[in-house]
């Protein structure tokens, strides 16, 4: 089982789609369990498989990884995805958490009434632009990449978070040249082409079906 790395999780992005980019970009491949029903979930939990009961899950190198940020600094630490120094892995973490935010405002306005979405696309827009884009925007104008002198995890997240703004908001980043610019080095990175092309298993915006097996998943979450 060391050898192979599976993935313990719904068949949606959730807190597993960073974790699926930063394997994809690694070249690492990977198999994927999806958690259906509430007996996959109940037998995990009772075979001691999710340490705080909870999920994302990854099987690797011969243990079962909890906590979604820990699973992603173990991948981009063992990748070479995490900078060369402690100094590095800061900057890398900060820009990294900045684009996670971005990531979970875009989330959580997907799951709004259709009445409010609009509303609350304004609100991500205003913040995006006014708070977190412009830093992002300096940082590579400077470099190709947003620390160091090579690709990090945090160059991985925020192309990621780019592109899950862009799905709901075309236009957010035409005043952001740098960005765009990144952008286009990132999709002619090979392993990020490939991930991006239909068939692989980057996975399409959550909907309404992965809102209820989740719910019926962890239906103790929602009591």
């Amino acid at each position: 089982m060391s050898g192979k790395v599976v993935l313990y999780y719904f068949d949606g992005r959730g807190k597993m789609e960073s974790i699926r980019w930063l394997l994809a970009v690694a070249g690492v491949e990977f198999e994927e369990v999806f958690l259906t029903t509430r007996a996959q979930y109940e037998k995990l939990v009772n075979d001691g498989a999710l340490l705080f009961h909870q999920v994302p899950m990854v099987e690797m190198d011969g243990m079962k990884l909890v906590q979604s940020k820990a699973i992603m600094n173990y991948i981009a630490g063992k990748y070479n995805l995490y900078g060369k120094d402690l100094k590095e892995r800061v900057m890398i973490d900060m820009y990294a958490e900045a684009a996670r935010d971005i990531m979970d405002m875009i989330s959580m306005v997907l799951f709004t009434s259709p009445d409010n979405k609009k509303g609350e696309l304004e609100k991500v827009q205003v913040k995006a632009k006014v708070r977190t884009l412009p830093a992002f925007e300096k940082a590579l104008g400077a470099s190709q990449f947003l620390v160091g002198n090579q690709l990090s995890c945090a160059d991985v997240n925020f192309f990621e978070a780019c592109l899950m703004l862009e799905e709901e908001l075309p236009t957010i980043l035409s005043s952001f040249p740098n960005i765009q610019a990144f952008q286009k080095r990132m999709k002619a990175i090979p392993a990020i082409s490939k991930f991006l092309q239909p068939g692989s298993q980057r996975k399409p915006p959550p909907d309404e079906a992965f809102m209820k097996t989740a719910k019926e998943v962890l239906c103790h979450l929602f009591k």
